[in-house]
Formats: C-alpha cells, structure tokens, sequence
C-alpha cells in the first residue's frame, strides 16, 4: 500500500518528471543582433562517429558570430585528422550551397564562408582536473570573446535552425543556460530497452520543470547540449569551480544556478538534438552507466545502500504484490490476499503510465511499459557493479583514462 500510495505522489507531483512536455519555449523575435557563438566540442577517440555529427554542427545557419573549436583530448586515433577534413568538406559543399541557392557558379560563390573551425590539441589534465573539464576548459579559452558558448559532445548530430533556437530562447527570456537532452539512439534490442529508462531515471532526480523554476533548488543539464551565457559563467567562477566535477553537466548546471547571480537556467528534451553513439551489446551500455552510477551517489556506502534498498522497494515490491497476491487468491486466500494483489496492481499499473510518455517520445510500443520493473533492477545491479569497479581501482574508467579516487565536485 505505501508503495502504491508512493507512485500515486510519483504521478500527481514530483515536477512531473514523467512528462515529456518541457519542449524549447516559442521565442516571441529574433534578438536585435544575434550575439556570437563558439561550440566546444571535447573529443576523445572519436574518428569513428565525427563524420555523422561534425557536419550537422557546421552546416548550422546561425545569423550572427559562429565558431566551432574542437579539442582533440589526447585521441589515439585520428580524431583531429578526421575532422579537419570534414570542416574543409564542410567549406566546399557550403560554397557550392550559397552558390546554388543565389542563382550563380561555384566560382562566384567562393566568397562565402561557414562558421570558423580549429581543432585545438589537448594537454594532459592537470592535477584535480576531470579530464572532459579540462578539455573544455581548454576549448573555451581558444574561443575568442563569443557572448555564448555551446558545450557539445562529439556524439551530438543536429538538425538545421537548432543553434538559432536556442540562442533565440536564452536572448528571450534571458537565460543564461539553455540546455537539451538529446535524443538517444534505441536502435538494436538493448538500446530499446535500457536507453529510454536511462532517460527516465534522470528527470525522475532532477525534474525538468524543478529544473527550470527560478526559485526551486533542484539544478541540472544535459552535457551533449549546453548552451551557457559567457558571461554568466564567468561571474560564477567558470569551469574551474568545477574543476574535479565527474558528471560536468549537472555540476555545470548546479553552480549557474545556485551562483549569487541565481543565473536562470533551463532544460527540455527535443527530437532535434540526436546522440548517435552506438551501443550494440548489453556491455556497451552497462559500461556506460556503471561508469559514473557510483559518482552520482558520492561514493557513499550508506547512499549505495538506500538507493539499492530504495529501487527493490519502489520497483519490485509492487510486481512482487501483485503476482504474490494473485497466486494467494488462486489457491483460495482470504480477504488479505485481495488487499495484496490490489495495492501491487495498483502501484504497477501507475508505474507503468508514468512510462508511456518516454516510451512514445522513442516511438517504442507502450506494452513495454510494465517492463518497467525489470530494468529498474537491471540499473540496480549496475550501480552496484559502479561501487565494486571503484573500490577495485577501475571507477570511471572511459576510453582508456582513469578517473582518479576522490570525492567528486
């Protein structure tokens, strides 16, 4: 019953976390002048995914200012050779585009340029720096004096207009972080199952709307999209407040909006932001998540605990119910038995309708929906595998660099 009544709050409040409605706001104009933009893409080892995303960045038709600085963080393969080619396929093929469209040769439309690219080669991080921090760090100070600066990750594809409507949306109502959760790929069987749910238990900690009200403590972003008001950033300490920060886009969230400027922040979920990143196997994803499950409970055996207690709890114990109660029923069980089985039906039944919005944002048939419960075991059992790979010495350990023991910021 009080896990019934738990997921009845869960649905009627909580920020509506389960909703999907958090969408960019409609601007009311075009600012005056459209400020400049730099994106900051880190990228570790990533040749192998820059060719579908680094064009979608650059093919942005942004009105004002607008630079891309890549930072190439010590990559192992030929991440910066890829993609200057694919800025000067990108230059080519924006020529030809102008030319076209102005009704004249490619040689007379020579002049016209995209958005302005480098790659910057990274230095090691020094001590106490996270090693994305630091390469955003490093990106941000070869971005020239852009009033705006997007951090996006190298995964990230984006649909046309996208840099123009969030700058609109941060110059509207003046925003000083305009963040979106990009649409994850759910292509193969365990993509479809677990990349939704992942979604899920995130705006269940941070509910959007909590995240997007001024007075409410509740503070997050997403780290494939952030578009960040210089200004603001610099005012709160810029990244180096967040030096050692593990999951940088909440850290990054956290100290914009809790900074003596209460700088007013905002997070949504699109479809026109993509990550492309593949996860065929269960490994993949389960690497994914144990990487930094730990961090977010900061590596706190009694948090572990609660969490792990907290999940079979709220998860479990309502399927459990319900089948215990049904078979007690079967096998002529008293008035208790229908008690039993009603509060677990109840509470798996709503369990399974604050599901359907994520599931239909992914186009994933609503009959998963009472799967739910698996796949939060599922994440129970990475998180625990996150504590076990700390304490072993592996903790955060992501494309061949360690994250080092310590408390995270």
């Amino acid at each position: 019953m009080l896990a019934a009544i738990a997921w009845a709050y869960l649905l009627a409040g909580h920020g509506g976390y389960w909703r999907t409605d958090q969408r960019l706001p409609a601007p009311l104009a075009d600012p005056e002048a459209w400020p400049g933009v730099a994106a900051v893409v880190p990228a570790r080892n990533e040749a192998a995914v820059l060719a579908a995303t680094l064009p979608t960045l650059l093919a942005q038709e942004y009105p004002g200012a607008f630079e891309v600085v890549l930072v190439d963080d010590e990559s192992s393969d030929r991440t910066a050779e890829v993609a200057a080619a694919l800025a000067r396929a990108a230059v080519r093929a924006d020529r030809v585009d102008r030319a076209a469209r102005a009704g004249r040769s490619e040689r007379a439309g020579q002049g016209a340029r995209g958005p302005e690219f480098r790659v910057v080669p990274g230095r090691r991080p020094p001590p106490g720096w996270a090693g994305k921090v630091w390469a955003m760090d490093q990106g941000l100070r070869a971005a020239g004096d852009a009033a705006y600066v997007l951090f996006t990750d190298a995964d990230i594809a984006y649909e046309p207009g996208t840099l123009a409507a969030l700058v609109r949306a941060a110059e509207d109502d003046d925003r000083g972080m305009v963040s979106q959760m990009a649409l994850l790929r759910a292509d193969t069987r365990w993509e479809r199952l677990l990349v939704p749910a992942f979604v899920y238990f995130f705006a269940q900690l941070y509910p959007f709307r909590r995240v997007n009200r001024p007075g409410a403590r509740t503070a997050a972003a997403a780290g494939g999209c952030m578009l960040v008001r210089r200004s603001a950033l610099e005012a709160a300490g810029g990244l180096e407040a967040i030096r050692g920060a593990r999951i940088d886009d909440v850290a990054l969230g956290r100290l914009l909006k809790h900074s003596p400027a209460r700088v007013r922040c905002w997070l949504g979920l699109t479809t026109n932001v993509l990550s492309v990143r593949p996860y065929p196997s269960l490994s993949g994803l389960w690497d994914m998540i144990a990487r930094s499950a730990y961090t977010q409970l900061r590596y706190s055996p009694v948090l572990l605990a609660a969490t792990v207690a907290g999940l079979l709890w709220l998860y479990a114990l309502p399927p459990a119910a319900a089948l215990g109660g049904l078979a007690w029923l079967a096998a002529g069980g008293t008035a208790a038995a229908v008690w039993l089985a009603g509060a677990g039906l109840a509470g798996w039944a709503i369990m399974a309708v604050s599901y359907l919005p994520i599931l239909r944002l992914y186009r994933l048939s609503p009959a998963r929906a009472p799967c739910l419960p698996v796949i939060a075991m599922m994440y129970a059992a990475m998180t625990v595998d996150s504590a076990f790979r700390y304490y072993a010495g592996r903790g955060g350990q992501w494309k061949g660099r360690m994250i080092p023991a310590g408390r995270p910021r």
